[in-house]
């Protein structure tokens, strides 16, 4: 289980998988200097419910990975979080396409 912390002060448990797919996302949002929503349900054990940030290029992410090697990535899965996050509702944690490329 990998952590996101934004802003060093909020943080959240992501499968190393999807948190793998989602530092892309913020990546190539953040290079091009775009500043989006990014929302996300809560583990039930903290309590549950969803959280929503404004990320914006000025400020401090880091992804921490539970596992020592990188996840192979499903370029669908790009796509459709990166629709997401380009929607009016900004980046959610979408289910996991399947793979079509070989």
């Amino acid at each position: 289980m990998g952590k996101f912390t934004y802003d060093s002060s909020l943080t959240a448990d992501f499968d190393d998988r999807a948190l793998a797919h989602i530092q892309l996302v913020i990546g190539a949002k953040l290079r091009r200097g775009e500043s989006f929503y990014f929302s996300w349900r809560d583990d039930p054990l903290a309590g549950g419910g969803r959280s929503s940030i404004w990320v914006h290029p000025g400020i401090s992410i880091t992804y921490k990975y539970f596992g020592s090697k990188s996840p192979a990535l499903n370029r669908e899965w790009v796509n459709a979080l990166t629709l997401s996050a380009n929607s009016a509702n900004g980046l959610q944690v979408v289910a996991e396409p399947p793979d079509s490329t070989p």
